[in-house]
């Protein structure tokens, strides 16, 4: 008898449970199937990122690369795009609950999150960077050519930890790039250091007369992570992307923020 009822419980507890994921939509279906049916993509981002994703001051709204990318692979789906606002140290884990689709916030494709998600393929390329002031013709090519010299970094930045790993390079650190670009500027360093996209964008826009120097680093590549078990959402969302690479509409996203197409390994500037 108390057998009987436990199997019976057993058996009702299965039930409740696959009901419950069955009615949050949780591994019933691919997810490729939720989007379709829902018309929107849900897509996190930190929304204080720029120029990767950022408030607009003047019109409100949420804007910047990512953004961009984001309602690109959403028009190529057919569908809306919808924008979770999420603090970086919570995005990950508001993908596993379902609070959202995927992530468009620069998120590095690494073995120990590759356990937990599945990516696209590649959609940024980057690697360390110098940055030099734009007359400068010293021919730093390593960071071995930078013994005895000294480096601008931001504080805290996996940089700061590489050019502090570097044998004989004086590391000075900053609370960001306006510092110690002034700086580098004024010739208080005599080169800075920080990832290739940051480094275009801030060639792009800043203003001050530098330049991209020499690539100091392996490259490192981002794509757009979303839950495991969705093969033809993961089919689905890499087709988007190589075709936003081959029609050429990737291409002129990417140049209007930075300079350069972000999806191919750049040679040093």
């Amino acid at each position: 008898m108390k057998l009987s009822r436990f199997v019976g419980g057993l058996l009702a507890a299965g039930a409740t449970a696959f009901s419950v994921l069955a009615a949050n939509g949780v591994h019933a279906a691919d997810l490729l199937d939720a989007v379709k049916e829902r018309g929107t993509l849900i897509v996190g981002v930190e929304g204080t990122y720029p120029p990767f994703n950022f408030v607009d001051a003047k019109t409100g709204q949420l804007d910047g690369f990512d953004i961009e990318v984001s309602k690109l692979i959403a028009d190529k789906l057919g569908v809306k795009v919808e924008f979770v606002k999420t603090e970086w140290s919570a995005i990950l884990a508001g993908l596993s609950s379902g609070k959202f689709d995927v992530i468009l916030n620069q998120v590095g494709i690494t073995p120990e999150r590759e356990k937990t998600f599945e990516f696209s393929v590649p959609y940024v390329a980057s690697s360390p960077q110098l940055i030099l002031r734009k007359n400068d013709d010293s021919a730093y090519k390593s960071f071995a050519d930078l013994k005895g010299k000294r480096l601008g970094v931001s504080q805290g930045s996996n940089y700061e930890a590489l050019a502090k790993a570097q044998e004989g390079v004086e590391v000075k650190s900053y609370p960001g790039a306006p510092e110690y670009l002034s700086d580098l500027v004024s010739q208080r360093v005599d080169a800075a250091l920080n990832d290739q996209l940051m480094t275009a964008y801030l060639v792009k826009t800043s203003n001050i007369p530098i330049k991209g120097g020499a690539i100091v680093g392996e490259p490192k590549f981002n794509g757009i992570p979303f839950r495991k078990g969705n093969p033809e959402f993961r089919a689905t969302l890499n087709k988007a992307l190589q075709d936003s690479f081959e029609d050429g509409s990737f291409s002129k996203i990417s140049n209007k923020w930075f300079g350069i197409d972000v999806s191919k390994v750049q040679a040093p500037q």
